[in-house]
């Protein structure tokens, strides 16, 4: 199983020096990936303090593409449809290049109508929406230099155009789906590279989730075997430990280590520690220079 590191992106210590001395501490410690997170806006008033001083993820990956050389740069998730297929085919095709190739694209619907609201954005069909936002990206990316390109569907009609230059991978940066519904899932197994987790995931059950894509994708004709199962995982250090009723993730660092395997065992192929759900380092008032110590510590 590959372990990755989420930079901070919540909270009072996310800012872009301590974003670049974790990608950098986490590319030398030889950390598999570096993984952000997307909230647009909050609703005014909420007591719901998750995700406060939310920086934009595409702009924090290319920034930490330049502090950066080996290590792999993912989101998870982006909200899909906050964007025209055009417009977010440029975004993530330019930061291929600029990632020199290791974007990772995680791709979601979305959840919180005061988002969808302001946006101007239908919550409606969404799942529909993601089957053909999915198809466009493709087509927008597919072929070669200079090659016409064109998509039509009941949400999205591009006529022909060329968008040059193509991502630096072939057909495109990896597609991670999120989600949690059966359909989500099944979404997943039949059009992503793989299917990530989201921070309230059951991690006991996350082996569910996974078959379902598996079936999914192998009812497709594809192989299950090459789909990637990323787990967000929502580390929570407690020198005290978690309890008789703890969590997995939750509790010593030997405690949360010890749950990697069982993990693994259920499926999944790729971890990345995530810190920032974690309200001893991400709620207002907490230290961000104690926040970045347990960040290194951990």
């Amino acid at each position: 199983m590959l372990i990755g590191f989420a930079v901070p992106v919540s909270g009072a210590w996310s800012t872009p020096a301590n974003q670049v001395e974790i990608a950098q501490r986490a590319e030398e410690l030889g950390y598999h990936s570096l993984w952000t997170l997307q909230r647009v806006l909050n609703p005014a008033g909420s007591g719901d303090r998750t995700y406060r001083e939310v920086p934009d993820p595409l702009v924090t990956l290319a920034y930490l593409a330049g502090h950066t050389s080996r290590v792999r740069l993912g989101v998870a998730v982006l909200n899909l449809p906050f964007y025209p297929p055009p417009m977010l085919a440029k975004q993530a095709g330019t930061l291929d290049h600029v990632t020199g190739g290791r974007l990772d694209l995680g791709l979601g619907l979305g959840w919180m109508p005061e988002e969808f609201a302001a946006i101007g954005a239908p919550m409606r069909r969404r799942g529909a929406r993601a089957e053909e936002f999915i198809a466009a990206l493709r087509a927008l990316w597919g072929g070669g230099p200079g090659d016409a390109s064109e998509f039509h569907g009941e949400f999205y009609d591009i006529p022909p155009v060329t968008m040059d230059p193509r991502p630096v991978q072939p057909s495109g940066p990896p597609i991670l789906l999120g989600g949690t519904s059966e359909p989500a899932l099944r979404r997943a197994g039949r059009l992503a590279a793989g299917w990530v987790s989201s921070s309230r995931a059951d991690l006991t059950a996350i082996g569910r989730s996974i078959q379902i894509v598996r079936d999914a994708a192998e009812g497709a004709g594809r192989d299950a075997d090459a789909l990637r199962f990323v787990c967000r995982g929502a580390v929570r250090i407690r020198d005290g430990g978690g309890g008789e009723d703890r969590k997995p993730l939750t509790g010593t660092a030997e405690q949360v280590r010890s749950d990697f395997a069982a993990l693994a065992a259920q499926g999944v192929t790729e971890l990345f520690v995530d810190l920032n759900f974690d309200p001893e380092l991400t709620a207002p008032g907490a230290d961000p220079a104690e926040s970045m110590r347990r960040a290194h510590k951990t």
